[in-house]
C-alpha cells in the first residue's frame, strides 16, 4: 500500500503524525471524495498507521460506503471537530504546507499541542507521480473519451458557427456518453483567436480556411485526460500551415525522448529548440507539459528547469505551442505513460 510510504516518512523524520488536507490526496488514500468548501475535511495518519478522517457529520455514511475503515470524526456545522476528540499530543506534525491555511494551522497546533511543523507535500506528490496499473487503465479510458470529444467538436464545424456553440455541442455529446464533468473548462478557439494560449471561447464565428484549436479533457472515474488538437477548416494560409508543421514536429520529437532515465529538461529542450530554430521561440511562452492523474495538472513540471528523470508509470502531457498574434495559434497535446522500455501515447486523435 502506498500509504506505507507516509508512515515510513514519518518515522524517518521523527514525526508523530501527518495531517492530509488536499481533497484529492484524501480521495487517493481513502477512496472518499468530498468538496468541503469552508468546512474541515482532513485525514490524520499517525506514525503507527492509525487513521482518523475528520468530515462533516452529513458525510460520515458516504465515507464508510466508499470503503474507509479507519476512525471517523463527524461534526455538525455548529460544532468544532477538535472538541469531539480526546486530548492528543503530536509534537512533530507533518502538513501539506501548499494547501493548509494559516488559520487552520493555528487550530491544529492548539488542538494537538504541536511544537514542530514539517512538510509532507513532496511525499504526496511522489506517491501520486508513479501510477498503478489500475490508474493507467483509467487514464487510458479518460483519453479515449477525450478523443471522442475532439471528434464531436470537429463534427460541429461549419462556416458561421460560434465557438460557444461548438463548445456546448462537445459537452452535451459527452454527457450523452455518460461523462458528467470535464476536467477543466473546454476551450474552442477559431483562427487568430487561438493566438491567446488560454483564450476564452465566445461569439467569434468560424471562417473558411482557418485553424480551430480544441483543448479539453474529461474526468473518468476520478481520473483526468487533457488533449489539444488544432484542426484545419478549409485550407489555412501557408504561414499558419508552417506554424502547424513546426509544432507537430516539436510534439513528435519530444515524445520520442520519453523513456525511463531520460531527463525531463532534455525533453523540453528538444521541443523548444525545434520551435526556436524555426524562428518562433518567442511565441512559445509556456512549459512543455505537466503530470496527469486525479488532477489535470499534477507533479511533475515538464520544463527546462526540471532535472529529474522520467520513471516507469509516470503519466504526463506533451503540449508545445506557437501563438502569433493576428496570425494563428497552434498547440498539439498528447497524454503519455512512461513504460518499462519507453512510452505509450494514450490519446490517439489524428494530428
Amino acid at each position: 500500500m502506498k500509504r506505507n510510504e507516509i508512515t515510513t516518512f514519518l518515522n524517518e523524520k521523527g514525526a508523530d503524525a501527518a495531517w492530509i488536507t488536499t481533497p484529492l490526496n484524501i480521495f487517493y488514500l481513502t477512496g472518499y471524495l468530498s468538496e468541503p468548501h469552508e468546512r474541515l475535511f482532513s485525514l490524520l495518519i499517525s506514525k503507527d498507521g492509525d487513521e482518523t478522517l475528520f468530515c462533516p457529520k452529513m458525510e460520515v455514511e458516504e465515507a464508510k460506503n466508499a470503503g474507509f475503515t479507519g476512525n471517523i470524526v463527524g461534526y455538525l456545522d455548529t460544532e468544532s471537530a477538535f472538541d469531539l476528540i480526546d486530548q492528543q499530543s503530536y509534537k512533530t506534525f507533518a502538513i501539506e504546507s501548499e494547501h493548509l491555511s494559516v488559520k487552520r494551522l493555528r487550530e491544529v497546533e492548539k488542538a494537538f499541542n504541536v511544537e514542530t511543523i514539517i512538510d509532507i507535500d513532496q511525499v504526496m506528490k511522489d506517491i501520486r507521480n508513479v501510477k498503478t496499473d489500475n490508474e493507467i487503465a483509467l487514464l487510458q479510458e479518460a483519453a479515449k473519451y477525450a478523443d471522442l470529444a475532439i471528434q464531436a467538436g470537429v463534427d460541429k464545424l461549419e462556416e458561421g458557427v460560434t465557438e460557444i456553440e461548438v463548445l456546448n455541442h462537445i459537452e452535451t455529446t459527452m454527457k450523452q456518453h455518460g461523462i458528467s464533468k470535464m476536467s477543466f473548462d473546454t476551450m474552442v478557439l477559431f483562427g487568430d483567436h487561438a493566438a491567446a494560449p488560454h483564450g476564452t471561447p465566445g461569439d467569434r464565428t468560424l471562417n473558411n480556411n482557418e485553424y480551430v484549436l480544441f483543448d479539453l479533457g474529461v474526468i473518468y472515474k476520478g481520473y483526468c485526460s487533457d488533449i489539444t488538437r488544432t484542426v484545419p477548416f478549409g485550407t489555412p494560409s501557408d504561414k499558419a500551415k508552417e506554424i502547424y508543421n513546426v509544432v507537430l514536429d516539436a510534439n513528435k520529437q519530444a515524445i520520442k525522448m520519453i523513456k525511463p532515465g531520460a531527463k525531463i529538461s532534455d525533453c523540453d529542450k528538444v521541443a523548444r529548440d525545434i520551435i526556436s530554430n524555426a524562428g518562433y521561440g518567442e511565441y512559445f511562452p509556456h512549459r512543455l507539459g505537466h503530470g496527469l492523474g486525479l488532477s489535470v495538472h499534477e507533479f511533475p513540471d515538464i520544463s527546462s528547469t526540471n532535472a529529474d528523470e522520467f520513471k516507469e508509470g509516470m503519466v504526463l502531457t506533451i503540449e508545445p505551442g506557437i501563438y502569433v498574434p493576428r496570425v494563428a495559434g497552434v498547440r498539439i497535446e498528447d497524454d503519455i505513460v512512461v513504460t518499462k522500455d519507453g512510452h505509450k501515447i494514450l490519446t490517439s486523435y489524428q494530428k
